[in-house]
This record gives C-alpha cells, sequence and structure tokens, in this order.
C-alpha cells in the first residue's frame, strides 16, 4: 500500500471520527433537552402531590382544632354556669381557675386555627401556580416532544450509518498505522496534521528543517514534536489561472500577428 493510499485512508477515517463526534454531541443536546423537559415536569408533578398532601393534612389538622374548640367552647358555658351557682369562695375559686383554663386552651385553638387558615391559603395558591407550570411544561413538552425524537431518530440513523462507513475505512488502514491513530485521536481528540510549508496544521509549529525535507519527499509518515499527531506532507493547492493563461496566450498571439503585419 502506498504511502499516499495510506494518507487517503487516514484523511477519511478523520473525517468520519470529526463527523462523528459533532453527531453525538448533536444526540447528547437533544436527548439533554427533552430529558430536561420530562425531568421539570416530573418535578412540578412531585411537588404538587406534595402541596396537596401537605394541604390535606392542614385540613384535617384545622378541622380537629375547630371541633375541640367547639366542645370547649360548651364546657366554658358550663363552667361559667357553674361559677354562678357556687355558694363558698373555695367553690368560688375553683370554678374561675377552671374557667379561665378553658378559656386559655379555647383561645390557643383560635390562635392555631387562624395561623392553619392562612398556610392553608398559601397552600392553595401554591397548588394553582404549580399546576399552571406543570401544564405549561407539559403543553411545550407536548409541542416539541414529537419533533424532538423525530430529530433524535434522524441523528442516530445518521451516525449509524457513519459508524457503518467507519468500520469499512478502518480495513483500508494498516492495523499498525491504525493502532496508532487511536491511541492519538483518544489523547488528542484528533490523530492526524499535515505540513505545507512546514508549520504543523494542528499546533501551528515550526518543523526543523531537515525534518520538514524528509516529509516533502513523501515517503513516509512522521510525528509533530509538538502535538505528537501523526503528520504528512501535502502539497500546497494551486488555484486555477487556465481563463487568465489562456487570455495571455490571446494576446501574445495577436502581437505576435501585429508584429508580423508591421514587418511586411
Amino acid at each position: 500500500m502506498s504511502i499516499q493510499a495510506e494518507i487517503e485512508a487516514l484523511e477519511q477515517l478523520s473525517a468520519l471520527d470529526q463527523e462523528l463526534v459533532r453527531l453525538e454531541q448533536e444526540l447528547e443536546k437533544e436527548r439533554d433537552a427533552l430529558g430536561g423537559k420530562r425531568v421539570q415536569q416530573q418535578q412540578l408533578e412531585a411537588k404538587l402531590a406534595a402541596i396537596q398532601s401537605s394541604t390535606h393534612d392542614m385540613e384535617r389538622v384545622r378541622n380537629e382544632l375547630i371541633t375541640e374548640a367547639r366542645q370547649m367552647g360548651v364546657q366554658l358555658e358550663r363552667s361559667r354556669e357553674k361559677l354562678a351557682r357556687c355558694r363558698t369562695e373555695r367553690e368560688v375559686n375553683a370554678a374561675q381557675r377552671e374557667t379561665e383554663e378553658l378559656r386559655k386552651l379555647y383561645r390557643d385553638r383560635e390562635i392555631e386555627t387562624q395561623k392553619l387558615a392562612g398556610l392553608i391559603e398559601q397552600a392553595h395558591k401554591d397548588q394553582e401556580d404549580t399546576t399552571q407550570q406543570r401544564d405549561a411544561v407539559a403543553a411545550e413538552l407536548g409541542q416539541s416532544a414529537g419533533a424532538a425524537e423525530t430529530r433524535v431518530d434522524q441523528l442516530e440513523a445518521e451516525a449509524a450509518a457513519r459508524r457503518t462507513e467507519r468500520e469499512a475505512a478502518v480495513k483500508l488502514v494498516p492495523p499498525v498505522l491504525y493502532r496508532r491513530y487511536e491511541m492519538i485521536r483518544k489523547r488528542r481528540g484528533s490523530a492526524i496534521c499535515y505540513t505545507i510549508d512546514g508549520t504543523c496544521s494542528a499546533c501551528h509549529i515550526s518543523l526543523a528543517p531537515m525534518a520538514f525535507q524528509v516529509l516533502r519527499r513523501g515517503k513516509a509518515f512522521d510525528q509533530c514534536p509538538s502535538c505528537n499527531r501523526i503528520m504528512y506532507y501535502r502539497d500546497e493547492p494551486v488555484a486555477s489561472n487556465d481563463g487568465e493563461d489562456a487570455q495571455a496566450d490571446d494576446s501574445d498571439g495577436a502581437s505576435e500577428t501585429d508584429a508580423s503585419e508591421d514587418e511586411s
């Protein structure tokens, strides 16, 4: 296998690897975007369930406090009636203590009930806000999920096709050279570079003149002394000047014709 054939095989392999990296990055981006919306929806669902459970518990406790307060209200009325029927100072003092204790307990229940009412009202507001956020995310996900999943399928199919092409390209590279290529690619991201004028195309370091001349002969690969990529010599592309050359030829021909006519 000629050195030029190996260069072409490496260039093809490198181009496929770069394309696969791009596809994988785009796939990851699409999956993250789609997954992020789904995670956000799940988090809002969990938050909504927690708010609903907490609201239910607070309402239950509030109802229990209201029931207790009503019972204490009845007991307080009985205690007042009992106080009115007292005959001795001792009975009066005992009835007054009982009345004050019941009044304090009743007031505490009222304060706790009011606090819970405020918390329940805030919980209902949070529940409404969270429901709106969840519905908005669900609507957005419903609109974008189909397109995102289609795009993911397209990218996966394209990546699979590039991997198949890569398997074929690998067979064109000598095993020893391929192992070297893979070792550098995994470490550097890209494994090959070239030089046209003695400068590395990847890291832009200048090569020693002798090393450049060896590469220029096109007999073997070398390794960049700076980035360690597989290096080869590439001829500098020459811009096409066929039209200009043709015009110049026509001009020269016309001049020669004019000169001949003048001489005659």
